[in-house]
């Protein structure tokens, strides 16, 4: 007969039901495993290794505690490189423009990948990437990728240009890697997403009343006059102003209807291309003072084409050059600037206009309305809704000028924030 064991021989149970298991490894170290929450609400048993069995313990500890709390475990365990490679080509590519594609991937190659390409994207911390932002600004980019090796200058010699990255790049490298972690959290490859203030971006100074007259005045001269009249009073952009063709103006009824844009892309070469978003495609009413340089630059572009001769390509655009061809973004850029060198004024980018025509009708009281309709252009930066009334207030902009709405017109602008 077996004589039964005393009780304090018996083995005793010194983990709960669900608490998972910790032993040692015949290679010394120490694994814990157990089961947590993973995606599509089932269970999943992960297992965590330490040098002793305190450090598996912690770290299984660690997992379990984010179950309980809802987190479920990432479905894989890439690299934030492999992440982004697989993010770029299998879904930015189908949602944003080829040339927005080429900017993410310039960003991803340059700046991502060497930062934080190297990490697990299931283990990147808001304090991986707010310690990666922080780095990016005060790091010498010519350094950083070795472009000092092939010249022989900057660090390379020791004497170091800091070149540094300007606020706005940090805040585009930044919010290239929010969309990725957004989408990988969207997936269930991150099992939240990361979240970090973003940058402070630099504050914009726009033209004031006196640059305005100023600017004007510089390009009075200039074959172009009728384009940056435009810009400035109606606040196009600068592809939807190259994308006009007469046919899209009314100069009787004082309208223009906005349904394209001119880009140069990588694979098409100067091309026409819908409007930044659909809300984008409307018609805007015209001021008076364009409508007078629409026609003066009609009668010019009449005589340009006699002129040219055979040698004119016919191609229905407003804004052209001496002989007819479409005017590629980056030459009107170029041109911008030397006008902008030649009045004397400090230098903006050219989408900046858009932002000095809201900011100086604001100025000069063109009541906001939060309204929005057929006659917005569809973003915070822009016309926000023109609705005829028998309203008799105008605004007076000729100190800037800028004319106010046409008799009769009464202008409302979205209450969203100014980004363009």
């Amino acid at each position: 007969m077996t004589t039964p064991r005393p009780a304090s021989s018996r083995r005793t149970r010194s983990r709960a039901n669900g608490d998972g298991t910790v032993y040692q490894r015949k290679d010394g170290r120490w694994e814990a495993a157990g089961y947590v929450l993973a995606t599509g609400n089932t269970r999943k048993r992960v297992r965590v290794y330490g040098t002793t069995r305190k450090d598996a313990l912690a770290k299984l500890t660690e997992k379990l505690a984010a179950s309980n709390l809802g987190l479920p475990v990432a479905a894989t365990d890439i690299t934030v490189s492999a992440y982004l490679k697989y993010w770029l080509n299998d879904v930015a590519v189908h949602q944003v423009r080829e040339n927005t594609h080429s900017r993410y991937a310039a960003c991803v190659r340059l700046h991502l990948n060497p930062g934080l390409g190297a990490k697990k994207l299931a283990r990147l911390t808001a304090r991986d990437v707010r310690t990666f932002l922080d780095r990016l600004r005060v790091t010498c980019q010519c350094c950083t990728q070795e472009r000092d090796t092939d010249r022989r200058s900057c660090c390379a010699i020791g004497q170091c240009c800091n070149k540094r990255l300007s606020p706005l790049t940090v805040t585009y490298v930044h919010s290239v890697l929010k969309s990725a972690l957004e989408h990988a959290a969207r997936e269930d490859d991150l099992p939240r997403n990361v979240k970090t203030p973003a940058p402070r971006t630099r504050r914009f100074k726009p033209f004031t009343a006196s640059e305005v007259q100023q600017f004007l005045h510089a390009a009075s001269s200039d074959r172009l006059h009728a384009l940056y009249e435009l810009a400035l009073r109606t606040g196009l952009r600068k592809g939807e102003l190259l994308g006009l063709r007469w046919e899209d103006l009314d100069l009787d009824a004082g309208t223009a209807a906005v349904r394209r844009t001119l880009q140069r892309t990588s694979t098409g070469g100067l091309t026409t291309l819908p409007t930044k978003t659909r809300a984008s495609e409307r018609r805007i009413a015209l001021p008076t003072r364009c409508l007078h340089s629409l026609k003066h630059h009609h009668e010019q572009q009449q005589r340009e084409r006699h002129a040219a001769g055979t040698e004119w390509q016919h191609n229905g655009y407003v804004f052209t050059t001496p002989q007819g061809r479409p005017i590629d973004p980056t030459n009107l850029t170029r041109t911008f600037t030397t006008l902008l060198r030649k009045a004397g004024l400090r230098r903006i980018r050219f989408h900046d206009l858009r932002h000095s025509t809201a900011t100086l009708l604001l100025e000069q009281g063109v009541e906001p309305r939060s309204r929005r309709g057929a006659w917005r252009s569809g973003c915070g930066t822009s016309w926000g809704r023109c609705s005829r009334t028998r309203s008799s207030r105008t605004s007076s902009l000729s100190g800037a000028g800028l004319p106010g709405p046409r008799p009769g017109w009464r202008w409302y602008w979205c209450s969203s924030s100014w980004r363009g």
